[in-house]
């Protein structure tokens, strides 16, 4: 071997240890740099402590100044290294300067005012371009003091240190569109009030549960947690092998079951009984059907009934949107193969089908676009149909039997409910200790089928940031709206139980809650009049923190008795009496029970902050309930204020989601 060779072999080794010694010690050539929420036109939170952190070289020493201050700190062996300023009145614009040896850096618009995280699952994370009156939110949304910084999703199995991306962006016509509308609606009622400068730090995630955002630490904290925290998963490969596991047991029914692609192809014969299969909707994704995070091909299987008529015809086979190549299968023949994209309608010749019952077997390859989707049905319902010159079947509103392809390559998609604690890791670990006045909560539908259980994870949480923290903030929340359906309190209700939860909640100090039954839609579970919500976490604001004299609850409930036949039910805050929001002025959504505990539907009616509610089948009541349903949208009950009645019962007995245990 030449001279040339060897010194070529050794530079290459070289820079082969000089790249992995960087990588494993990047403090040593780091240049200076802040956390990424200390972007150029930050807010920060007035009347506390100021802490500002970052990273540099290992050891050294960083000078920080803000406004009249000016602070040095060391970095400690990794490079970290925090300041934290006096607390400081509301203003600015200001400059954030660090420099170092390493570097100079400058934040530039640095404003003191009011900060809030606003954070939950996709209510929250619903954009002001999205809610009621875009067009006229838009041209009143000039408000340069008003800025908004954006979490994105990111889910870690380790708490991070800093964030992936994100800057503030000051409200405008331009911006103001991707702006959570909860939050852009409680910080403009704010700002309008005390023309302070309002911090909108927005880290939510749509369909997420509140166990993700929950630390190791809190987990460990709670009887109700600590096994789980005991026994979180190492890394994504574990976390991906057990969610594999539960996959199994919801469609298999047999965790350990390993199918074959011979086995999987007899899914597609004529006479295959899908029947045990796991149902869901044909509509949107998988997800939501109770298989998690399944990135792969899989099964979509139903049993058709068709008329005799419909034989002879050519038959129109509607299977609404999936940008994918799918296989059909309509009594084990294949009918069709490819990619449809858009509205896909399958045109199918004469004699496809036959006289009664038939199986339709759809063959689903993962989704092309949008690649992050999975399996499911995109669009409109009303486009799952057989259609001929005779009439339209709809196929649809009934159950379909779903089944993963497990014999064909597979991943799953590390999202919001793979692990608990991960939300938490990657998008609020790395804002701790910004400093804020308090938390913007609106949360607890993917919660609904726990909410006994809500009792105790909702408080954790809530306890849990603010030792984290080290700060007994502020915590305001939304109460669940109405969606679904308007059941009795005979049938049950999970949503119910969850406003029950979240009432329950408002034992914690410094907390507060906004009403909602009365503006929600039981079609959608997104409302739209995101307006009117931020409005009521203002009024809450406005009073329990910045002490402004005005009314800002709902009608809660207070004590009842029962007398001569009828119960007699007082609340807090009715302020200047109670009232209905009704043309006729009946009081509606009142049920009464005796001690069989069988519920009536009751006749009700007001007494100044009072109401007396009766049945004429209960002759001894013992129990009363108001709007105890998922969409309970008889409610009326308003206080002279215009706040709608909370959902309460005046009972303890056992409900529906008792005993759901979060795994």
């Amino acid at each position: 071997m030449n001279k040339s060779n060897n010194f070529s072999i050794l530079k290459g080794v070289f820079f082969a240890l000089f790249f992995c010694f960087f990588i494993s010690n990047p403090a040593v050539f780091a240049q200076i740099k802040l956390a990424r929420i200390f972007s150029d036109h930050v807010v920060l939170q007035r009347q506390k402590p100021i802490a500002v952190w970052g990273w540099a070289k290992a050891n050294e020493t960083i000078n920080i100044s803000l406004s009249n201050q000016t602070k040095t700190a060391k970095a400690d062996g990794t490079g970290k290294f925090t300041a934290k300023f006096a607390p400081m009145e509301a203003g600015g614009p200001f400059e954030l300067k660090v420099s170092a040896t390493s570097g100079n850096l400058t934040v530039k618009d640095v404003l003191i005012g009011e900060v809030w995280l606003c954070s939950g699952q996709s209510n929250m994370e619903w954009t002001v371009k999205q809610a009621d009156n875009f067009a006229e939110e838009k041209r009143n949304a000039d408000f340069p003091q008003i800025r908004h910084f954006f979490v994105e999703h990111n889910v870690e199995i380790e708490p991070q240190t800093d964030l992936r991306s994100g800057e503030w962006k000051a409200s405008s016509a331009e911006t103001v569109g991707d702006f959570t509308a909860v939050g852009f609606f409680f910080a403009r009622e704010i700002y309008q009030k005390l023309k302070i400068p309002v911090g909108l730090v927005h880290s939510s995630w749509g369909g997420s549960q509140v166990e993700g955002w929950i630390s190791k630490e809190g987990m460990l904290s709670s009887d109700e947690l600590r096994d789980y925290g005991q026994n979180l998963p190492k890394n994504w490969a574990e976390a991906d092998a057990r969610l594999e596991k539960s996959v199994k047991q919801i469609t298999l029914g047999d965790a350990n079951l390993n199918p074959t692609l011979a086995g999987e192809r007899k899914y597609l014969q004529a006479n295959y009984d899908f029947s045990k299969w796991h149902t869901g909707s044909p509509m949107w994704q998988w997800d939501w059907q109770g298989i998690w995070a399944w990135r792969g091909n899989g099964f979509m299987a139903r049993k058709v009934e068709i008329p005799d008529n419909f034989i002879t015809q050519e038959t129109i086979l509607g299977l609404a949107e999936s940008y994918s190549y799918n296989e059909i299968y309509i009594n084990g023949k294949m009918v069709f193969a490819g990619i449809l994209k858009g509205k896909r309608e399958v045109v199918l010749p004469k004699n496809t089908w036959k006289a009664g019952e038939n199986s339709l077997v759809i063959k689903m390859n993962q989704t092309i676009e949008p690649e992050w989707f999975g399996l499911g049905l995109m669009g409109s319902a009303d486009d799952v149909f057989v259609a001929s010159k005779s009439g339209k079947i709809p196929l649809a509103k009934d159950k379909w039997h779903l089944m993963p392809s497990f014999a064909e390559p597979h991943t799953y998609n590390h999202s919001s409910n793979n692990v608990g604690t991960t939300i938490y890791n990657g998008m609020i670990a790395p804002v701790i200790p910004f400093s804020m006045r308090g938390v913007l909560w609106y949360q607890g539908e993917t919660n609904a089928g726990r909410s006994y259980q809500y009792r105790k994870t909702f408080p954790l949480m809530i306890e849990d940031w603010r030792r984290k923290w080290n700060d007994d903030f502020y915590f305001y929340f939304v109460q669940l709206s109405s969606y679904g359906e308007n059941q009795s309190s005979n049938e049950g209700s999970g949503w119910a139980e969850l406003r029950e939860a979240q009432t329950m909640t408002l034992g914690l100090p410094k907390t507060g809650m906004a009403v909602t039954t009365d503006i929600g839609n039981p079609n959608d579970v997104h409302p739209t009049n995101k307006q009117d919500v931020g409005k009521r976490l203002a009024a809450t604001a406005l009073k329990l923190t910045y002490n402004q004299n005005i009314p800002y609850s709902s009608p809660m409930y207070d004590a009842v008795r029962f007398e001569n036949g009828k119960a007699v039910v007082s609340f807090k805050f009715a302020y200047n009496g109670l009232t209905t929001k009704d043309k006729f002025g009946y009081v509606r959504g009142f049920e009464i029970a005796g001690a069989d505990k069988k519920f009536y539907y009751a006749k009700a009616e007001i007494s100044g902050d009072k109401v007396i509610v009766f049945n004429e089948n209960v002759k001894n009541p013992v129990a009363v309930r108001y709007a105890w349903s998922d969409a309970p949208i008889d409610a009326n009950l308003f206080n002279s204020a215009g706040f709608p009645a909370s959902p309460f019962r005046t009972d303890d007995w056992q409900g529906v989601t008792f005993g759901n245990k979060f795994k």
